[in-house]
């Protein structure tokens, strides 16, 4: 289901709870969302309500959903100005552009644990989106 965009820092700064295989409803509202809006690169639950730790983001045309993602490594920091979907200016924050993620993924219902590596964009939307999971706002 489409959702609205939160735009209240107060939430938006709360620490995610650890997602279950019961939230598979809230990857499809992230994966429903972000394709209702044009140009969306990554999307965290909580900018659509949810008090879940859920990410989805977009690489190369698709999306893909990840429960619980953590940032395990990260190498060369980088400084960018990133915009936020769910706030109204832009914000300096240091990144890095290659970073390797534990994250599960929803497979016949259950949750199964994964681990992969990102660089470049894809690397940078990511860790955006896992910020958003601990209530960090850029």
């Amino acid at each position: 289901m489409i959702k609205d965009i939160v735009r209240d820092k107060d939430f938006l700064s709360q620490v995610a709870e650890p997602a279950t295989a019961d939230d598979a409803e809230v990857g499809q509202d992230l994966v429903d969302t972000m394709g209702s809006i044009e140009g969306c690169a990554c999307l965290a639950a909580n900018q659509i309500g949810s008090t879940k730790a859920v990410i989805a983001y977009e690489e190369n045309g698709r999306v893909h959903v990840m429960y619980n993602p953590k940032l395990v490594a990260y190498m060369q920091p980088f400084p960018a100005v990133e915009s936020c979907l769910s706030l109204e200016e832009q914000s300096p924050v240091q990144r890095f552009n290659l970073i390797r993620v534990s994250y599960q993924v929803l497979a016949d219902g259950k949750l199964q644990n994964r681990t992969k590596k990102f660089s470049g964009w894809t690397a940078e939307i990511i860790q955006h989106a896992i910020d958003h999971t601990k209530g960090v706002l850029v």
